[in-house]
């Protein structure tokens, strides 16, 4: 029980909570508990690189030590930032209603064909999710990812020793900076579970959820309308069509052990995955977000979408080295496109900007490179 209470609390309450602080900046149809769950754990996961790459790269011993304690800290005073800043808006406005209100999911509004897609798409996502902790799959990156969470969690040390020996090894930079293995070593020491376990059966219960979040929340700003517009219900109603599709395809997508559907049901606590099926996709939700055609004096508050677009940078970094160019190559080509389509020159440069963290993660990469193996 009280692993399971740990579980809620980092993996939920924590990142929700941190969430609220980007929530704060955000316009008001974008505060929901999705969105800012979305939001807090790319801003959890940003802080955790700014910690734990600093310390694989300069402390030498018990360096995962420093990372318990300090991302510890971080995380805590984040969620409470988080808290404090809803309690600041809650008592200005009297009430909840910007922060907790799911305008465009409604049961009671919902058709019954609606409500029935609704369930067959949860029956799918409850299949998946069943199949995902009672039937693991193992592959050869187990040897690696998984043993670099253990021995982390074991030993205290971070990239310290080669996985598939255990003995001593130069850094391998190309995976000492994707540091995701290690924030499932944090989840791990906190919940007291071997590592192993977080990854194939705890990982798929939190991960596959979240890339689902992001396409609802796509499918949401593709399927919604104005409401000064006078169009056909079934628009909304297209919603958890698309959600099926999206199902169906993660199902029978395992047509090559390379598709990103194959990495999303068998190797669901790899960084690799992470990024092919959250982060790219929230990447093109972000874009969605802050290029919708809105004119500016409808904008609102839109800090907070910038913040979360900087956040998905930097937790590109933590999933893979090659997410970090990547994400870069298609923030480029979007901004080009944008650029035509806006006939605003500006709108490569902001989009430039928020990439600032990539450039920063591959000077760091090619000045560690000739000096470390990998």
């Amino acid at each position: 029980m009280i692993q399971i209470m740990a579980f809620i609390f980092w993996l939920l309450v924590i990142p929700f909570c941190i969430g609220l602080i980007p929530a704060k900046f955000t316009p008001e149809d974008k505060r929901n508990p999705i969105v800012t769950l979305l939001a807090g754990y790319l801003l959890m996961w940003a802080v955790f690189e700014v910690i734990t790459i600093p310390a694989v790269i300069w402390i030498q011993y018990d360096n995962f030590l420093f990372v318990l304690r300090w991302f510890m800290i971080a995380a805590i005073l984040l969620a409470a930032s988080g808290i404090i800043a809803w309690y600041m808006d809650w008592k200005k406005i009297g009430g909840m209603k910007p922060w907790f209100a799911f305008s465009n999911l409604k049961l009671s509004k919902l058709s019954t064909e609606a409500k029935i897609e609704w369930l067959l798409f949860l029956a799918f996502v409850g299949f998946q999710l069943y199949m995902a902790i009672t039937r693991a799959s193992f592959d050869g990156d187990d040897a690696y990812y998984v043993v670099e969470s253990l021995m982390a969690q074991q030993s205290n040390a971070m990239y310290k020793n080669l996985p598939y020996t255990g003995r001593s090894s130069p850094l391998d930079v190309r995976h000492a900076l994707a540091v995701f293995p290690i924030w499932i070593a944090f989840v791990a020491v906190k919940a007291d579970m071997h590592a192993t376990v977080v990854s194939h059966m705890v990982m798929p219960l939190i991960l596959i959820p979240l890339s689902y979040m992001t396409y609802y929340e796509i499918a949401k700003t593709l399927f919604t309308v104005p409401a000064k517009e006078s169009v056909d219900k079934t628009c909304k109603d297209n919603i958890p069509v698309f959600m099926i599709i999206m199902a169906l395809f993660q199902m029978f997508g395992n047509v090559s052990i390379y598709t990103n559907e194959t990495f999303f049901l068998t190797r669901t606590w790899q960084g690799k995955s992470v990024a092919a099926n959250l982060i790219i996709p929230m990447m093109f939700l972000l874009l969605l977000w802050l290029f919708n055609g809105e004119k500016k004096e409808e904008k609102g508050r839109r800090a907070g979408l910038w913040i979360m677009l900087v956040c998905l940078n930097m937790t590109a970094g933590v999933c893979s080295s090659l997410a970090v160019f990547l994400i870069a190559i298609l923030l480029g080509a979007a901004a080009l496109c944008l650029m035509v389509v806006e006939k605003d020159w500006k709108i490569p440069v902001k989009l430039g900007l928020t990439c600032i963290p990539n450039l920063f993660y591959v000077i760091l990469y090619l000045v560690l490179r000739p000096n470390f193996a990998g």
